[in-house]
């Protein structure tokens, strides 16, 4: 094969992978440092509790989560590059003792073991996960939402602003 097409052919797998997380929950949205920052302290993430990141790209919140918090922090990615971004960003800062990232969907994964779960995804995906979350997370968990929220559910802090939004599962 020459270069032209194996460009294309690597573009053309970069598109499928970027259109693929879009279609199970959101599309790839970067979020900022000071944001995950903001997002974990309203979530009064405490050292040694467990915090899942559903959607989790390459691995941002996960890692401040580990690195900043002190928490067991796992992400659960769809997309395979950046589930193997993560992974490596992982590796690089030697954190596998404290973070990682599972590749799969996160409807598929089960969430009990989380006292956090944030989540940056697309409305219509918070409002189908909404049943999951009750049905599986403990009471007591706090579920932290950028922009998008969860209807019908009380937040117990918010920063209108920000877009930052915290609910506690309550049975």
């Amino acid at each position: 094969m020459d270069l032209v097409t194996v460009s294309l052919i690597v573009f053309a797998a970069i598109l499928v992978f970027m259109v693929w997380s879009q279609v199970f929950g959101a599309p790839w949205i970067p979020t900022s440092h000071k944001t995950i920052q903001k997002m974990l302290q309203l979530a009064r993430l405490k050292p040694g509790e467990t915090l899942y990141d559903l959607g989790s790209g390459d691995g941002r919140i996960v890692i401040d989560a580990a690195k900043d918090f002190g928490a067991l922090a796992v992400g659960i990615e769809i997309d395979p590059v950046r589930y193997y971004w993560a992974k490596l960003s992982i590796l690089r800062l030697k954190l596998q003792g404290d973070a990682k990232v599972i590749l799969g969907n996160f409807f598929k994964n089960n969430l009990s073991q989380a006292d956090v779960v944030t989540l940056y995804l697309l409305q219509e995906t918070n409002v189908k996960l909404m049943k999951k979350l009750s049905e599986e997370l403990k009471p007591g968990t706090r579920i932290v939402t950028k922009t998008f929220t969860l209807p019908g559910w009380q937040t117990i802090r918010q920063d209108e602003q920000a877009k930052i939004y915290v609910y506690e599962v309550r049975k």
